[in-house]
Formats: C-alpha cells, sequence, structure tokens
C-alpha cells in the first residue's frame, strides 16, 4: 500500500481490517486470518489540522522522571514508520492476537523495499468521498 499522500488515519483503519483478514469471508475475530501488508512512502503520509503541533507520543520508562514526550511532527522526521506502526497497532487487538497480527506488518519510509520475491500486489486507495 502506498501511502504518499494519504491521511493517516484513512490509511491505517484499511491496513488494520487487511491484517485483521475482514476482507476475507473466512474472517473469525478470534483467528489471525489476515494477510502481510507492506506499507511504502510512510514519510509522505499527511495529517489533518494542527495534530502535527499537537499529537504527543508518551512513553515512560518506569523509572522516576522517565517520561518521555514527543510531537508528531518530530517522529515523523525521525522515524516515519513508527508513526504508521503506532497508528495501525492501535485498531488491533489489544492482547496476543493483536501482536501476532501485528508483525505482519511491515512499513518503509521511502518506496523501495526488500519484498520483491514475494510479489505483493498494490492495493488501492479507497476513493475519498
Amino acid at each position: 500500500m502506498d501511502a504518499d499522500g494519504a491521511t493517516l488515519g484513512r490509511l491505517a483503519t484499511q491496513v488494520a481490517a487487511i491484517l485483521r483478514g475482514k476482507h476475507k469471508p473466512t474472517f473469525s475475530p478470534h483467528l489471525d486470518t489476515g494477510d502481510p501488508v507492506i506499507v511504502v512512502n510512510a514519510a509522505k503520509v499527511r495529517v489533518t489540522g494542527n495534530k502535527l503541533k499537537a499529537k504527543n507520543y508518551v512513553r515512560h520508562s518506569g523509572y522516576p522522571g522517565g517520561l518521555r514526550s514527543e510531537t508528531l511532527e518530530a517522529l515523523l522526521a525521525r522515524r516515519p514508520e513508527e508513526v504508521v506502526r503506532r497508528a495501525v497497532r492501535g485498531m488491533l487487538p489489544q492482547n496476543r492476537l493483536g501482536e501476532q497480527m501485528s508483525r505482519k506488518l511491515h512499513v518503509y519510509a521511502g518506496a523501495e523495499h526488500p519484498h520483491a520475491a514475494q510479489k505483493p500486489e498494490p492495493i488501492a486507495k479507497e476513493s475519498e468521498s
């Protein structure tokens, strides 16, 4: 899937649905029936509104004073793959099954990826209405 010019949330919902297997007639919520997804051009993803400066990604090391916060703009400049990965991960089940599904997600900042041998097929973006 090409993230060039795609809105982050809309891209993440499409990717999460494919990882879960919701596009298949054999979908079952307690089984991992989804397909692997390769997202390219993650650095060119766009967001609407004031999210670049307002959205914060927060983590804590567990130690006193270990709170680390980073804006979407800074994370997009430093590690654009992580922005897409976190958006999709938040839309998958928050359990071992979701962890298993998220392992099938491959995100790359540029257009190149090492999965040519698997013959990936491009997924058409849904038309924005």
